[in-house]
């Protein structure tokens, strides 16, 4: 008995020893690449040069506003148009379509209140100042501020909304500012889109506690396609941080287009800017708008991914794994092809899918008392 039950133990060690052996090891550099991801959420906070922000009476008249056609000159569009609730706000176009289709893809508003620069090209400098540009432009809804001006004024329950988010009624100021106000209580709308934690964020935190054992439902292609992404891949660079980005620009080599300094241009000239009178911040901070690089594009959150293809500003790209072949054999201007294996390019498919969920967490709101 006692040979037998030696020879099991024997099995045993030999069995646990195999599996350490296999097991993805990380170095004290990629663990400390790995734990700056998280933890996940982040906290909340409301921002300064929107006084929308952050207040329930804003968020829930966004909300409306949000999924109201009205505010389209046709009557037939809104914001949900291209931003979909069940498609993680986005709307798996190649291009976004409303009146015309525009020129770029349609970028998910998941986790968009971490952002400093909006847009592919950052041709906005806040939430809500982005929120004015697609109700203004022709392709999309088309309106002007004296129609949403309008709309607000003579709608009895919006009217009554707005007087609540706002402290005044909308006939008493000009057409602007109401215009200006509707995109700032977009902008609260927006801010409380927040994606779930995902595999990723359970292994991140269960290696922050040294419970490295815990993690063991977190695959081992994803543990090598994670030791790709803040390693040899160096993707770790431009998607750091909680929400996987650095918020900045980058030449991606994806297509022929201005990018950054076209948006550069829009920010510096847009009279919704930060230097403007539309600033709720006593501080008056403005954004420093740096030299540009031509073809840079903003990185995108990694986030919740898997629900927003086609990727990329030009939407071309109808996979992650095209994405990730794409960097490993052409790269770009700034970044070298990265000579992944095909095998190392699943590993880091497999880690990439595993930084999001399959569903989008936000529900609507159950306010159905009347405004009086």
């Amino acid at each position: 008995m006692l040979t037998r039950a030696a020879a099991l133990l024997s099995g045993a060690l030999a069995t646990l020893a195999a599996v350490a052996a296999d097991e993805v090891q990380f170095t004290a550099a990629e663990r400390r690449a790995i734990l700056a991801h998280g933890p996940w959420p982040t906290p909340l906070t409301t921002d300064p040069t929107n006084r929308a922000s952050g207040r329930g009476a804003a968020v829930e008249l966004g909300e409306r506003l949000f999924f109201d056609n009205r505010l389209s000159a046709s009557g037939r569009f809104s914001c949900a148009t291209c931003h979909v609730p069940e498609r993680n706000w986005t709307d798996n176009k190649v291009r976004g379509l409303a009146a015309a289709e525009v020129d770029r893809n349609t970028p998910t508003l998941m986790n968009v209140r971490l952002g400093r620069w909006y847009g592919w090209d950052g041709g906005a400098d806040s939430l809500w100042s982005q929120s004015i540009r697609p109700i203004l432009d022709m392709r999309e809804l088309g309106a002007t501020a004296h129609d949403v001006a309008e709309l607000m004024r003579k709608d009895e329950e919006l009217s009554c909304r707005y007087r609540r988010a706002f402290g005044e009624m909308p006939s008493r100021i000009d057409d602007e500012e109401v215009l200006v106000n509707v995109a700032k209580t977009l902008a609260a709308f927006q801010e409380t889109f927040e994606s779930p934690p995902t595999p990723f964020d359970r292994f991140r935190n269960a290696l922050a506690r040294g419970e490295r054992s815990q993690a063991g439902t977190y695959s081992e292609a994803a543990q090598r396609g994670l030791k790709i992404f803040v390693g040899k891949g160096n993707c770790a660079s431009c998607h750091s941080g909680p929400n996987f980005t650095n918020g900045e620009f980058a030449n991606n080599g994806f297509s022929v287009d201005p990018g950054r300094p076209e948006g550069l241009k829009r920010a510096r000239a847009s009279r919704f800017n930060l230097a403007g009178r539309y600033n709720d911040d006593p501080l008056k901070a403005v954004r420093a708008m740096e030299a540009p690089e031509a073809g840079a594009f903003k990185v995108p959150t990694l986030r919740h991914l898997m629900l927003t293809a086609p990727y990329g500003h030009d939407g071309k790209r109808e996979t992650l794994a095209e994405v990730v072949r794409h960097y490993s054999e052409k790269g770009s201007a700034v970044l070298p092809a990265l000579k992944l294996t095909a095998a190392e390019q699943t590993d880091l498919v497999v880690f990439l899918e595993s930084i999001s969920t399959l569903s989008n967490p936000w529900r609507p709101s159950e306010d159905h008392n009347r405004c009086h």
